[in-house]
């Protein structure tokens, strides 16, 4: 049996990496003996006519989608195209939206058979398997199918031992393309969070504790990881720091086989000590996330986050003194916000600021299965709309009750604009010649990538990528500003910007040149 599993578009903004969780799943129906494809529509420009191709040629029984909330009018359209393409393909949507909002999900949409809740990495196998003996879904753990009387939810599926689970299958993930776009590539250590943040459902996603792979595995792992020379690697667990014991063995597997790698992790400001933090820097660490979200003593107990503002300033003290950059984000709107409240988190932001602690700030957004969302009638928040392509956290999609949707957005929306002008003023002493090396880089790598990822969802190789071969050879720069001519029309950028953008492409390794039928071909290096 074949299965077709497929990452819903979102946009680059939101830095996305290689759909780890994807990658999971395919490993251990391979391991199975099940043939798996992956098509990520992050990376690639979707279209109903590309999804009815593609399943006519692969010709999957089963297709599994991921989402979150932002992600889930994406993933249910692939879904709906696929049943209308072939009735009798199997859909199966996981991730955190449909975990927490099941049966919703199963009575307002047809076109999707099965929604797998929390982690799926055996639950997925199981389904396969079940329908490979043509048997019930009733002895699944983990589900809810579609019955005569409506949805029906599955027993509890136990929570996974991380060591019995293969290497993720990312020789199936388009790299190449990520890579391209300097996007991070991830991993993780670690699944599950001690701690019960009322606007987050990692708890509830990763279980109760923390359970921890083994830092043997985690360093085999990096190792192949460190082999497809990405320029950084993202830690994606929870909290790397839940245990400093773990996070200590691990930088050492790291250290001790000399990776080489730039690393970053999501931490807790009262979960770090120098003697970690300078571990970590050690083993290539370079960037650490802590999760602030505000600076007002109350609303971070309502929150139940745990943390006060002496925390931050001691975590970011240690954090300059071990070399690692530290990074906070906020989360505005929160219950009991008010514009009093609102100007001590962005004061507080600048002060921070003037300590080499760079800030990001998003709006709440009350997900499902959120305590948040559950309780709202106990919180001081109102929510705005269940438009889940609105969930996305830079627009509010809630309020306090003397904090507007429009005090929310303008906030960001002026913060958004400091930053482009802060990139317009370094443009233009990058023609004057007074912006330096790190000013102009950061300007040049943000134009480089929206400009690839332009040509990527355009389809502008695949559609304009042959010319005819002239006797040149195919490293010549005339081949290379022949096709600039040729793709210009897809993206707002000059020939000359595009040309220097391939140049650079071609050298990293991400776009390359054959001979076929008179014709030189460009293309992506998707697979690595």
């Amino acid at each position: 049996m074949r299965v077709l599993l497929a990452n819903p578009h979102y946009p680059i903004s939101e830095t996305p990496s290689p759909p780890l969780g994807l990658a999971c799943l395919a490993a251990v129906l391979e391991k199975a003996g099940f043939e798996v494809k992956i098509i990520d529509f992050v990376v690639f420009p979707y279209s109903r006519e590309f999804l009815e191709d593609l399943l006519k040629i692969y010709s999957p029984d089963f297709l599994g989608i991921t989402s979150v909330t932002m992600t889930f009018p994406n993933a249910i359209k692939i879904a709906r195209d696929a049943k209308a393409a072939n009735p009798e393909i199997v859909t199966i949507m996981g991730g955190p939206h449909v975990t927490f909002h099941a049966r919703e999900t199963l009575k307002m949409f047809p076109e999707l058979d099965i929604v797998a809740i929390g982690e799926g990495d055996k639950t997925l196998l199981d389904i396969v398997r079940t329908y490979q003996k043509n048997k019930s879904l009733s002895g699944i753990s983990g589900v809810v199918s579609r019955s005569s009387t409506g949805p029906i939810i599955h027993k509890k599926r136990k929570k996974v031992d991380l060591d019995t689970l293969p290497m993720p299958a990312r020789h199936l993930l388009p790299l190449g393309r990520y890579r391209a776009l300097n996007m991070p590539i991830s991993i993780t250590t670690s699944r599950g969070c001690p701690f019960e943040c009322i606007f987050c459902v990692g708890k509830k996603m990763g279980g109760t504790g923390v359970r921890f792979r083994k830092p043997l595995m985690v360093g085999d792992e990096l190792e192949d990881i460190a082999a497809l020379n990405f320029k950084q690697i993202n830690i994606a667990d929870d909290l790397f720091t839940a245990s400093k014991k773990h996070c200590a063995a691990v930088c050492q597997e790291i250290i001790k086989r000399n990776l080489n790698i730039k690393w970053t992790a999501f931490a807790r400001v009262d979960t770090v000590s120098i003697e970690i933090l300078e571990t970590m820097k050690e083993a290539g660490c370079c960037a650490v996330s802590f999760g602030v979200e505000s600076a007002n003593t109350d609303i971070l107990n309502s929150i139940k986050k745990g943390i006060t503002t002496a925390h931050v300033y001691r975590a970011v003290e240690m954090c300059n003194k071990a070399g690692i950059t530290p990074h906070a984000s906020f989360i505005l709107g929160l219950p009991g916000e008010t514009p009093e409240t609102l100007n001590e988190t962005l004061e507080f932001s600048a002060r921070l600021k003037d300590m080499g602690l760079s800030s990001g700030f998003h709006l709440l957004a009350p997900f499902p299965g959120t305590e948040i969302r559950e309780n709202i009638n106990d919180y001081d928040l109102r929510i705005l709309t269940n438009d889940w392509s609105q969930y996305h956290a830079n627009r509010s999609v809630s309020e306090t009750r003397t904090v507007s949707r429009e005090m929310l957005d303008t906030i960001i929306i002026d913060w958004e604009e400091k930053y482009n002008a802060y990139l317009g003023d370094i443009k233009r002493r990058m023609k004057t010649g007074e912006a330096d090396t790190e000013e102009a880089g950061q300007v040049i790598n943000l134009e480089r990538i929206v400009l690839i990822y332009d040509l990527m969802m355009s389809g502008a190789l695949e559609k304009k990528g042959a010319i005819p071969f002239t006797k040149k050879h195919p490293d010549d720069p005339g081949e290379l500003k022949i096709l600039v001519q040729k793709i210009s029309r897809y993206t707002k950028f000059s020939e000359k910007q595009i040309f220097e953008t391939l140049c650079f492409a071609k050298e990293q390794g991400s776009l390359k040149s054959s001979k076929q039928d008179g014709h030189i071909k460009w293309e992506w290096v998707d697979y690595l």
